[in-house]
């Protein structure tokens, strides 16, 4: 299925409840600025799903209550600028989702109770600026969750966070934030705990008291 370079303006599509256990769906370099896309209660159990190089600057995408057990899910490159993306409830046991080299300038993506118990996730080299990418009470025991040279901002006390870790759980599986910069997001420290789990990395300036 081929959506290259599609332009998502309004309506709604969806693959609400599909089964997605093999073959290759396309949304590489399509933009979406309004309009529904249902990804809701899906099982991703093969097969691969690409948004590489995408641009969502409105309306909504669900993957609400989604389930990954196998398979590719690539946003790697796209550009958030506005709408909401949401994986609440979504379970990762297995296969990868890339958010790798993306943009996250404004809009919301929201992670709120989703589990992490065996996929790999990867927001390696992703760019954090502005909008609200938010972790609240999401479940991290199992599988891999890379960070790796992530960029966030330098965050003042006067100026809200765009990244926020606030209310997560960290009980077991690989979290790592190698070579990250920028300041340590919301709640994330809090969350982790100290000692910091050996399966957890994050860069020492993190840790280090502020004077």
């Amino acid at each position: 299925m081929n959506f290259r370079g599609a332009v998502f303006s309004g309506g709604e599509v969806s693959f609400g409840s599909a089964t997605f256990s093999g073959g290759e769906v396309f949304f590489e370099d399509a933009t979406f600025s309004g309009g529904m896309m249902r990804f809701t209660g899906a099982r991703f159990s093969g097969g691969a799903v690409y948004f590489g190089g995408a641009t969502f600057s409105g309306g909504d995408v669900s993957f609400d209550d989604a389930i990954f057990s196998d398979g590719t899910v690539a946003f790697s490159g796209a550009t958030f600028s506005g709408g909401t993306m949401g994986f609440t409830g979504a379970r990762f046991s297995g296969g990868t989702v890339y958010f790798a080299d993306a943009t996250f300038s404004g809009g919301t993506l929201y992670l709120g109770g989703a589990v992490f118990s065996g996929s790999e996730v990867h927001f390696n080299e992703a760019r954090f600026s502005d909008g609200e990418v938010d972790f609240g009470g999401t479940v991290f025991s199992g599988g891999e969750v890379h960070f790796d040279e992530a960029k966030f901002p330098d965050v003042d006390v006067s100026f809200s966070d765009p990244v926020s870790f606030g209310g997560a759980v960290f009980s077991g599986g690989e979290v790592s934030f190698d070579r990250a910069e920028g300041s340590a997001p919301s709640g994330l420290i809090a969350a982790i705990g100290t000692p910091v789990p050996a399966t957890v990395t994050l860069p020492a300036v993190w840790l280090t008291p502020i004077p």
